[in-house]
């Protein structure tokens, strides 16, 4: 007995061959004339969902260095040294490591004064491991709550950024949509 395949499959294969590159072929004729969706990042602003949760600013004045945020943190990464008890307590250190954060927002819950929340700038790029850790307090003493990005402090940084730029520098928190439960917004005296 003779077995071989019937003759309508070598022409049932070929057809289907054409038909599965056609179908492709329309997908990607589709895509090669639409609209790019990319951003020129950083000439145009990127936007964000209202619960983005970016680089945490933090008001060095409100904190009672009472560590919850640190024992929420599931990584360790934020670092807190302070001298004296209860009223008498004095904040030394507030440091966050950004080489381990996962910007979970956790340390954000149990503060209770609302002194830690999460910001808005989204960009925190360095070119040394050391230079991840961000000293709150030091920024604390030139009047900001967050950091600025290398590229922001370019001149020619594009107009939203130099905005940016300015409310870091002003010391104004940016809202607090991202953390898990808001803190009101103000503004650095």
């Amino acid at each position: 007995m003779d077995e071989r395949k019937p003759q309508n499959g070598y022409f049932h294969d070929i057809y289907h061959s054409v038909r599965s590159i056609l179908v492709g072929m329309r997908i990607t004729l589709k895509y090669c004339f639409s609209r790019p969706v990319t951003v020129q990042y950083p000439e145009q602003k990127l936007d964000f969902a209202p619960r983005y949760r970016g680089v945490h600013e933090f008001e060095a004045a409100k904190c009672i260095a009472c560590d919850l945020c640190a024992k929420a943190c599931p990584v360790d990464c934020i670092y807190i040294d302070y001298t004296g008890r209860g009223k008498n307590v004095k904040l030394s250190r507030f440091a966050i490591d950004y080489s381990k954060c996962l910007f979970c927002a956790l340390c954000t819950e149990p503060c209770p004064t609302s002194c830690i929340h999460m910001g808005k700038v989204h960009d925190l790029s360095a070119y040394s491991r050391e230079e991840m850790v961000v000293e709150f307090l030091e920024l604390d003493k030139q009047g900001r709550h967050t950091p600025t990005p290398i590229w922001m402090e370019r001149p020619d940084a594009p107009e939203w950024a130099k905005l940016e730029r300015q409310r870091i520098a002003d010391g104004v928190l940016a809202t607090t949509e991202a953390d898990i439960i808001p803190a009101a917004p103000t503004k650095r005296k």
